[in-house]
């Protein structure tokens, strides 16, 4: 119930939360197995999501992570079962953690960082990493979110563009989770018992997004996605 609400809440606004629900889910279920049964919830947040904040999404950064992102998907499909998610969580953990490090010593130096992360090459990477991430261990908000903080969007056209971007990478996982077994008639059925929480959830993030300054919503972002980095190099904690 819990892993439904939060998946709400950051669907609502609370981006930094993408990865806090799914840990909750792998904790009951089998982490493999959990991202079949998360993946409708996921659906109905993104759903609330676009309809709400469509209109605020940059789509210029949208197009340019999707097709990367896409590729990522199909990429991530092909690694599932080839490597082991005890090996994939820790080195993504770590990458992420390199990406904040990153993010911080930007704010330090100012402009001499900026050209890293407002090139093409950048972005691309990005869509690749949350692609595969999303695919094998629905854990691609760290990665995205990062992103979009760093090409500097504010609060409400980072959680636009957000919702509108994981709309369409969750649409598109449906089949290869569905060929994997991973999403089927019980996942199915757990989504519309715990939908109502999620949409519940949903208002509550859009009420708190609303109430936070974009330095606080920053630094919430930055601190969820040290949590969910250290997470994943650390499953123990």
């Amino acid at each position: 119930m819990g892993g439904a609400a939060g998946i709400g809440l950051n669907k609502g606004g609370l981006t930094g939360l993408g990865i806090l629900p799914i840990l909750l889910f792998a904790v009951v279920i089998p982490a493999r197995e959990s991202t079949g049964f998360v993946l409708p919830l996921l659906i109905v947040g993104d759903i609330c999501a676009v309809v709400v904040y469509w209109r605020v999404a940059i789509w210029r950064i949208f197009w340019l992570l999707l097709p990367p992102a896409l590729a990522g998907v199909v990429l991530g499909y092909f690694l599932m079962g080839r490597i082991s998610e005890r090996a994939f969580g820790p080195l993504i953990g770590w990458i992420i953690i390199g990406l904040i490090v990153l993010q911080l010593a930007r704010r330090s130096l100012g402009e001499k960082l900026d050209h890293i992360f407002e090139s093409h090459g950048f972005g691309l990477g990005m869509g690749v990493l949350a692609g595969v991430t999303t695919m094998i261990a629905n854990a691609a908000g760290p990665v995205a979110t990062l992103y979009f903080l760093s090409v500097r969007l504010p609060k409400w056209n980072l959680i636009g563009t957000s919702a509108c971007f994981f709309f369409v990478i969750n649409l598109f996982k449906v089949p290869f989770s569905a060929q994997l077994g991973l999403t089927n008639a019980n996942s199915l059925s757990l989504a519309l018992l715990l939908a109502p929480l999620v949409v519940l959830g949903f208002l509550g993030g859009r009420f708190m997004a609303a109430k936070m300054p974009q330095k606080i919503f920053e630094i919430f972002l930055l601190v969820c996605t040290g949590i969910g980095a250290l997470r994943l190099v650390w499953p123990s904690l």
